[in-house]
């Protein structure tokens, strides 16, 4: 039986150290309004009591990568929910980078062969891939695909705005987002 091919190693600590904190790629960012959408809700966000016990216990350190670019609409909507997870625990580090620095991890995340950001990519703390999210909740993703397969894509974006619009605090993120981290921060299987 012939071989098949597989991806080549990624040298997760290499890539995260070439990415940029929160702030550094804020301000190195070509959007500026799309900045200020960042820094508003980002302020206004407010995490849950039971989200900052999460954060607080969280047992092993986790690093992410945020594969995010300030143009697109998802990365204004999500991106500011990561980093006040982050902000929220000692035990989260992350570091952005854009599509083109990294193409070959890019490439690992397509989403249904597109590109589509962001792309949040979890990291043991010995630097093993451990998940990945994005670039918006599971029952959107779904939604997405259902319109592909049916042919009528702009009918699943409007269903995607209105689940994005009863969910303005990004609850369905939080909570997908906490998942990934419960996984890849639990010492047992």
């Amino acid at each position: 039986m012939p071989r098949l091919p597989t991806l080549p190693l990624i040298d997760w600590k290499v890539v995260f150290a070439s990415g940029q904190d929160h702030a550094a790629w804020l301000a190195g960012g070509e959007a500026l309004e799309n900045q200020r959408k960042m820094e508003i809700f980002h302020d206004s966000l407010e995490l849950e009591p039971q989200t900052q016990g999460f954060l607080s216990a969280l047992p092993r350190s986790v690093n992410i990568v945020a594969i995010a670019e300030d143009w697109c609409g998802d990365v204004v909507r999500f991106v500011p929910v990561l980093q006040r997870l982050v902000e929220a625990s000692s035990k989260l580090n992350v570091r952005f980078i854009p599509r083109e620095q990294h193409p070959e991890v890019f490439a690992r995340f397509l989403t249904n062969g597109g590109e589509a950001i962001p792309k949040f990519i979890f990291l043991s703390e010995t630097w093993v891939e451990c998940g990945n999210w994005g670039p918006m909740p599971e029952g959107c993703k779904e939604l997405i695909a259902r319109g592909k397969a049916c042919g009528d894509v702009a009918a699943a974006r409007r269903k995607v705005s209105a689940l994005y619009e009863a969910d303005s605090n990004r609850r369905r993120v939080v909570q997908e987002l906490l998942k990934h981290l419960d996984i890849v921060s639990s010492r047992e299987p």
